[in-house]
């Protein structure tokens, strides 16, 4: 390979004496603020929703099913009137749009500011309609919109493209949403680049790490369940702990795997063809089941279940050994209805129930431990996404006694899953990019950059 050599009065020219780089630089930066922001108001609006149903709905079990059915109808029936683009978690949206397939003309069907706004609002309606789902998913749409907006003011030949806006945004979504700068960056690298962004790597990373330390400054430097304290780690975590790898794995895998058959474009089972015939009956249906299945388990269901899991961590039972199951169906049923709204907290919460069911039949006495490794496992395998899901619970643990044990569950749990399914989100893009008819826009390019869109 030959060398060629370093000019350094032309690489000091193109960093800092570019008025243009630095123009590029300040938009970039600037919308990362503004995703943050946006992210942080849309998680206000999110739990807020939910509170008035937790405090005036869910108390009363005939009002529940009046209204739940009622909620996700009516949400279903806007998401197909007014914005189909919003449906289900926004992750797949986010990396259709970064597939070199997609038509230039066709992303803003699945990406725009116009899109996170609906995103916003129709699942703080979920929330408030009590459906098992989380906020973190549409937190990626979301702040991909706006950071996709910004492409309108930077300079006719900045460097960074269409592409390195749609990461940067997405993955600021998911260090607002957790308040963890780190996990963002990781979700960047491992779910949306897939390919390295040189140029731009170090603006794009500064914009996400701002959009997280920007959720941290305003919720504080709190995580999804605060701290979890594992207690003492030894040799006796080993078993009850590699158990609780083989299960939160595989059961994630299947969850992944019933997920991708339940949305299939072209189902060939009855109560799939239901669905796709009468969308908003379907959801009714959906609704009313996630109503009856919170009603049997005390409202623990509901929402993203994030009080439930406190419970768990805290020793108190959730619903006794059944609450993974019945979190489980609760949230196959959200998301089979075709509402918008994430898996992320949910998956956690699922992974909880599973770690302490495992702690109970082992009888390990520091379930903590347990309910951790549950968390990364499940959540790891139903994204197949294990550094992610590993510094996302990583951030939530106590010293640093686990952080072998997280990412050893996480790999492990990711591989069993890769066995038994194909990648959720992966799969799920490639369904929305068999809805776009090709056109002649495929080959566009951004304005003075000769690169894509």
């Amino acid at each position: 390979m030959k060398y060629q050599r370093h000019d350094m009065h032309q690489a000091f020219k193109r960093e800092f004496a570019s008025l243009s780089t630095w123009r590029s630089r300040a938009v970039v930066i600037a919308a990362s603020a503004a995703a943050g922001l946006i992210v942080v108001g849309f998680t206000q609006l999110a739990e807020s929703a939910f509170d008035v149903f937790a405090r005036w709905i869910a108390p009363h079990w005939w009002l529940t099913l009046l209204w739940m059915p009622l909620a996700c109808a009516v949400i279903v029936w806007c998401v197909r009137r007014f914005a189909p683009g919003t449906a289900g978690s926004g992750i797949p949206n986010v990396m259709a749009s970064l597939d070199p397939a997609m038509p230039v003309g066709e992303r803003s069907r699945f990406v725009s500011i116009r899109l996170s706004l609906y995103k916003a609002v129709l699942t703080a309606a979920g929330l408030l309609g009590g459906l098992s789902l989380g906020r973190e998913g549409p937190s990626v749409q979301i702040a991909a919109g706006v950071m996709l907006a910004a492409r309108r003011i930077l300079p006719a030949h900045a460097a960074i493209n269409s592409r390195g806006l749609l990461i940067a945004g997405g993955s600021a979504g998911i260090a607002a949403a957790f308040n963890t700068p780190l996990a963002g960056v990781m979700f960047a690298i491992e779910e949306l680049a897939r390919s390295p962004e040189q140029r731009n790597s170090g603006v794009i990373v500064a914009g996400i790490v701002l959009a997280g330390l920007i959720a941290v400054s305003i919720n504080g430097n709190s995580t999804h369940f605060g701290v979890i304290h594992p207690g003492p780690i030894g040799a006796a975590l080993l078993w009850p702990g590699l158990l609780v790898t083989l299960v939160s794995g595989a059961v994630g895998g299947l969850f992944a795997r019933l997920l991708l058959a339940s949305l299939a474009n072209k189902p060939i089972d009855f109560a799939g063809r239901m669905r796709r015939r009468y969308p908003v009956r379907f959801a009714a249906l959906c609704g009313a089941g996630v109503a009856v299945v919170g009603i049997v388990t005390h409202g623990t269901v509901f929402g993203s279940s994030n009080n439930s899991t406190l419970m768990l961590l805290d020793g108190g039972a959730a619903s006794s050994q059944s609450f993974a199951f019945f979190k489980f169906i609760a949230t196959w049923l959200t998301v089979w209805s075709g509402i918008p709204g994430g898996i992320f907290a949910p998956s956690l919460a699922i992974g909880a129930g599973l770690g302490d069911n495992i702690a109970a039949l082992t009888h390990y006495p520091f379930v903590p431990a347990l309910i951790a490794l549950g968390m990364v496992g499940f959540l790891a395998a139903v994204t197949q996404a294990p550094l992610t899901s590993f510094i996302i619970v990583m951030e939530m643990v106590d010293g640093h006694a686990m952080v072998l044990s997280l990412m050893a569950c996480a790999v492990i749990a990711g591989t069993i899953s890769r066995v038994l399914s194909p990648p959720l989100y992966g799969a799920l893009a490639q369904q929305q990019l068999d809805t776009v008819r090709p056109t002649s826009s495929t080959g566009d390019t951004e304005p003075g950059t000769g690169q894509p869109h």
